[in-house]
């Protein structure tokens, strides 16, 4: 004979499947990285990196369970401009930018240096003001090719990645390249270099670095965020996280939400 289970045992154990089966958030967010080592890189098809660590550490305070995609940069640059619901990271700020999206940070600050071949600085400095003639490379759509032609530079030599344009500088295709002082290193190792084929000629600013949500994404998800990114700030993580990766750099530890504000419709 079947022994019947009580209603109130039958509700109890399908709230405990149910419970079991639904996940820890539904993903709230598209969230975008792109190449750009150490802050954000892939290893083994994962996404890594200090930037990376940063943003794992403020989903599990959040229980935020999104993917984090590693894309090139001009796919997830395009994303953040039309849809909602994208976060990309890092993201320079600038003021044009600050017109686009929102922005919670910063992550980090890097120099953006104007780099050479090794032994050619000198050289271009003697050049005074014709050194803006001569040829310069970035990468495209980033904020150091802005950087470049806000400078002066009138030749812009725009490659898809970070490597090729240290690539086509050290094969002689143009004379500079434009980049965040802090990834050059790893950038060179990728491209099988060492980190003294280049040199500096100057550092053309301070760059803040951002978490950037798109237009149309609630308010509610970027103050999660914000709270989130706030607390690993206060109880030191943050701190830890950065000097992991970054041991010479001072973090940044101030909090800032600026840009458009959060749940601006677009």
């Amino acid at each position: 004979m079947r022994r019947r289970i009580p209603m109130l045992a039958r509700v109890l154990i399908l709230l405990a499947f149910s419970l079991c089966a639904w996940p820890a958030r539904a993903h709230a967010l598209t969230i975008y990285t792109e190449e750009w080592p150490p802050i954000t890189f892939q290893r083994n098809g994962i996404a890594d990196g200090m930037a990376v660590e940063v943003v794992r550490e403020i989903q599990g305070r959040i229980h935020d369970n999104s993917p984090i995609e590693v894309v090139p940069w001009a796919r997830g640059y395009k994303d953040l401009l039309t849809t909602p619901g994208v976060m990309l990271f890092t993201v320079g700020r600038s003021e044009a930018r600050e017109k686009q999206m929102t922005l919670l940070g910063p992550i980090a600050v890097s120099q953006t240096v104007l780099l050479a071949r090794k032994g050619e600085a000198a050289k271009l400095l003697a050049l005074g003001a014709g050194i803006y003639q001569r040829p310069v490379g970035a990468y495209r759509g980033s904020i150091f090719a802005d950087a470049a032609s806000a400078a002066g530079f009138v030749e812009v030599d725009l490659a898809p990645t970070p490597q090729l344009t240290a690539q086509k500088m050290l094969m002689g295709r143009y004379d500079m390249w434009v980049e965040g002082g802090f990834v050059v290193a790893s950038v060179l190792k990728d491209i099988h270099q060492p980190a003294n084929a280049v040199e500096v000629v100057r550092v053309l600013e301070s760059l803040e670095l951002y978490l950037a949500f798109s237009r149309g994404t609630s308010a509610e998800e970027v103050k999660r965020w914000q709270d989130g990114f706030a607390a690993i700030k206060k109880d030191g993580t943050f701190k830890r996280i950065y000097n992991k990766w970054l041991p010479r750099d001072a973090p940044p530890m101030e909090m800032k939400l600026l840009g458009v504000p959060p749940g601006t419709a677009r």
